[in-house]
């Protein structure tokens, strides 16, 4: 052997650098993914049903926390319970329901705690002005009829 052979040898070379684009497989999967999962998020936070509900829960949460009394809470609530059930099953269900039929749909729809004397208080509160019944027992069944109102119809349909 000869003392330059290393001379011989080809010169160094490194590959090129790996480039940025187009991006490997598994990244393409990634971002379908990501994109998938925005569209699928947008779409939850946007359902109307959802969004009513959301904005339900949160016009209870400031009469809950208002200082008013009696009467004007009843009269609150009352409002609010019929305006969720007309935008949840329409005026031509709803807007003739008055006194105990009005009850009626409500405790079969999810607000099972008005049922009875809560529900009488209520309306006595609501539409004849007495201060009466139990205030944090109407806000509870305000808030089992606005999380439970039309869940079961929509179960059954599917």
């Amino acid at each position: 052997m000869s003392a330059g052979w290393l001379s011989q040898l080809a010169p160094d070379h490194a590959p090129p650098p790996a480039s940025w684009w187009p991006p490997a497989p598994g990244w393409w999967i990634a971002a379908a993914l990501a994109l998938l999962c925005a569209i699928l998020c947008v779409r939850w936070l946007r359902d109307r049903r959802r969004a009513t509900r959301r904005y339900a829960l949160r016009e209870l949460k400031l009469i809950r926390s208002s200082d008013a009394d009696g009467p004007a809470v009843a009269r609150a609530l009352q409002q609010l319970m019929r305006r969720y059930a007309i935008a949840v099953f329409g005026e031509t269900a709803v807007a003739k329901l008055a006194g105990d039929a009005w009850l009626a749909f409500v405790v079969a729809e999810g607000g099972t705690a008005l049922a009875g004397a809560a529900g009488t208080s209520l309306l006595v509160a609501a539409f004849g002005n007495h201060a009466g019944g139990d205030r944090q027992e109407w806000l509870t069944a305000a808030e089992s009829f606005i999380r439970k109102a039309g869940v079961q119809r929509r179960r059954r349909r599917k």
